[in-house]
């Protein structure tokens, strides 16, 4: 827990200081998930529509949106409750599960169906920064002139800007002050920031002649975290500020320039060193060939003055009739000068010096040739060079096996130097493509969370047959290259996400995999 807040403690000094505008990609993401709740009396034979409101998905099948505006269903029971998509073409019942008019939250379970689910933001809010409120405002319904037909079926969302006015709240319960514009029907309806992550439920607004300023007010995490938390709702949410891509992708050339710098430099300071190990190494076998030269040149007078010695004795025996004293006198007097000649002949050459010469050993090896993959893999997420909009800031687990299996069941695919992998989750609403460089051990995630029709569309490019977990089967790899192919070209060049680890030997602690 410790290491975890020391995490969001890193998150905010890293991107406290950025600003970002609204990135209508993440914005109409976080709408996918946004709802029109509507109250529907019948009679039996005729339906009227009584009021309706907004609401957003913070479970598959479950919708939160404001009490007041489900509140007559409450009393009411021959009121019906629909839930209307802002995408595709079927709309839901549903019930109330869960009612708290004190902080003015309601749940609502669907009858049926699966809805993208939106992602809270639990840190601070800062004084004056731009939010998007996204709904159902009813004034725009009767400039259009909509019946209750199209009241009852999905309709694209509103969304209207504004920024937040921080240091004031409702005394009922805790707020958001913004001056996002509100009408009647954005109720229960999210304030979001420019990341698509939502600040608060908006609630009411502020009521004005025509010549003043008009406020909204939503209600808070904190009321909604403990609203969820008493009706057994586990909610996604995350700590990570917001920032653009652009502020991401100046970040991240940044540091490659720093780190490009650092390495220069740290190239220089080796070939510097090398220079200088060569220089002492030259020195030093030059002093060893000289020394050398001089022992065996003393050497060879040495045995030049013994040789002469020996020569000497050996002739005076000799002219005295001492046969054997002057044949070991002339024998070893010519051993001495034959030893005396190779000592002289055989003294190292200059020339040998660079033979002599004991060169420092080089460090400098590529993390490839130095780190073997295979096995178990700890990838640290790297912040500076990530943008993450709604996925938890955690590290990972990476299980490397030679030919491209992670994990035991996703085969990636070679691409160049590196390897790729795109995957489709059956029950989530994005898409991502992954990319492992073993040369540097980075591992690349970038996650795009596209409409209804594309997600059809990439779902449709998987086929019926389904891919293998891993395996070097050649056409499951070609089948898998192509629908990566495929798949650039259905989304926008932009992801959502973008996450960056940086991979080492090692595995999770159980605390670590359970973050």
């Amino acid at each position: 827990m410790i290491a975890l807040l020391r995490r969001f403690a890193l998150l905010i000094a890293l991107f406290a200081p950025a600003t970002s505008h609204a990135d209508q990609q993440d914005i109409a993401a976080a709408a996918r998930g946004v709802v029109r709740v509507v109250l529907v009396a019948t009679d039996g034979s005729e339906a009227y529509f009584v009021g309706h409101g907004s609401g957003l998905a913070v479970a598959p099948d479950k919708i939160l949106t404001n009490a007041h505006v489900v509140e007559l269903a409450r009393e009411e029971k021959k009121l019906v409750i629909g839930v209307i998509p802002s995408e595709g073409k079927k709309t839901y019942g549903g019930r109330i599960i869960a009612f708290s008019p004190g902080n003015d939250l309601a749940l609502i379970q669907l009858e049926e169906g699966s809805l993208p689910v939106s992602t809270f933001y639990a840190g601070a809010i800062s004084d004056g920064q731009h939010v998007t409120a996204i709904g159902y405002p009813g004034t725009v319904d009767r400039a259009q002139g909509l019946g209750l037909k199209q009241l009852v079926e999905p309709l694209a969302t509103v969304k209207t800007s504004g920024n937040v006015s921080a240091g004031r709240a409702s005394q009922s319960f805790e707020t958001v002050l913004h001056t996002a514009p509100l009408a009647a029907g954005n109720s229960g309806g999210p304030l979001v920031d420019d990341c698509g992550r939502v600040l608060g439920v908006n609630s009411f607004g502020s009521i004005s002649d025509g010549s003043d300023a008009e406020f909204g007010f939503a209600v808070s995490w904190r009321e909604i975290a403990s609203f969820l938390r008493q009706a057994g709702v586990a909610s996604l949410r995350t700590v990570v500020p917001c920032r653009s891509m652009a502020e991401a992708d100046a970040a991240e050339a940044a540091i490659t320039q720093r780190e490009s710098q650092v390495s220069e430099q740290k190239n220089r300071a080796s070939a510097d060193a090398r220079e200088q190990a060569t220089a002492r190494a030259r020195e030093a076998a030059e002093r060893d060939v000289i020394t050398a030269r001089e022992n065996a040149m003393a050497g060879a007078a040495v045995l030049l003055a013994l040789a002469v010695l020996g020569l000497g004795a050996g002739g005076l025996f000799y002219s005295q009739g001492k046969e054997k004293p002057a044949i070991w006198g002339i024998g070893g007097g010519g051993a001495m000068l034959l030893g005396a000649l190779a000592l002289f002949v055989f003294k190292p050459s200059f020339d040998t010096i660079e033979d002599r010469m004991a060169m420092p050993q080089d460090q400098r090896v590529s993390s490839n040739d130095a780190y073997a993959w295979a096995g178990d893999n700890i990838c640290r997420i790297d912040l500076q060079r990530s943008r993450l909009t709604v996925s938890q800031p955690n590290d990972i687990g990476f299980h490397w096996a030679e030919g491209g299996c992670v994990d035991g069941d996703t085969q990636y695919v070679a691409s160049g130097t590196k390897w790729q992998r795109a995957s489709i989750p059956a029950q989530s609403n994005f898409v991502t493509i992954s990319v492992f460089d073993p040369a540097s051990g980075t591992l690349r995630v970038q996650r795009w969370l596209p409409d209804m029709d594309s997600m059809a569309k990439a779902r449709a490019l998987l086929g019926d047959k389904p891919f293998p977990g891993c395996g070097a089967d050649p056409d499951a790899l070609a089948r898998i290259a192509t629908l990566q192919s495929e798949l650039s070209a259905l989304l926008p060049a932009a992801p959502n996400e973008r996450i960056v680890y940086h991979c080492q030997k090692g595995r999770l602690a159980p605390a670590e995999a359970a973050e």
